[in-house]
């Protein structure tokens, strides 16, 4: 649900690099938390099975309907990722395309400079300006880039827990 909340923020005016932050930390635990959750239904897998019938059966059924709710929050949890990594995408394409843009209205004005006053000199200091705001405006993009590089990993991580998951429930069926 935090993860759902700071997903519709993106974007819009609340979106910041602390709302970022706090959303790829909140993605991080949630994605350690998976990998822990599986390695213990694969331990629940390999204890031994009851000596009764009644006590096996009981067994079985609280392990199937665990590995079903796991499941269902992992196919959540997994939709999730893929809207954030899709949405910070976007963004990054939206704030590339801005760059670009005013990238070349610099181009256009520095052809237009000319040094015959005072005032030539002054419109270049603030193209100056614009060009450092321009670098920290690439810095931010690199960041989030790099971020969309570290979510679509912990998709990865994701499916390899689904493939787990899977496996486990195929085995179960066997013992059968």
């Amino acid at each position: 649900a935090q993860i759902k909340n700071l997903m519709s923020q993106l974007g819009t005016k609340q979106d910041s690099s602390k709302l970022q932050e706090n959303l790829q930390q909140l993605q991080h635990s949630a994605n350690r938390l998976a990998k822990e959750t599986n390695e213990y239904l694969k331990e629940l897998g390999s204890l031994p099975l009851p000596l009764s019938a009644s006590e096996q059966r009981q067994q079985r059924l609280q392990k199937e309907r665990l590995m079903n709710d796991f499941s269902t929050a992992l196919n959540n949890f997994q939709a999730v990722q893929r809207r954030v990594s899709e949405k910070e995408k976007e963004t990054v394409a939206r704030a590339r395309a801005g760059s670009r843009i005013s990238a070349d209205d610099r181009f256009r004005e520095e052809q237009l400079v000319s040094f015959d006053s005072g005032e030539d000199w002054n419109q270049m200091q603030s193209q100056e300006e614009d060009v450092a705001i321009t670098e920290q405006d690439l810095e931010l993009i690199k960041e989030r880039e790099t971020a969309i590089r570290q979510l679509e990993a912990d998709i990865l991580d994701v499916n390899q827990i689904f493939k787990d998951l899977a496996m486990m429930i195929h085995d179960q069926g066997d013992m059968i």
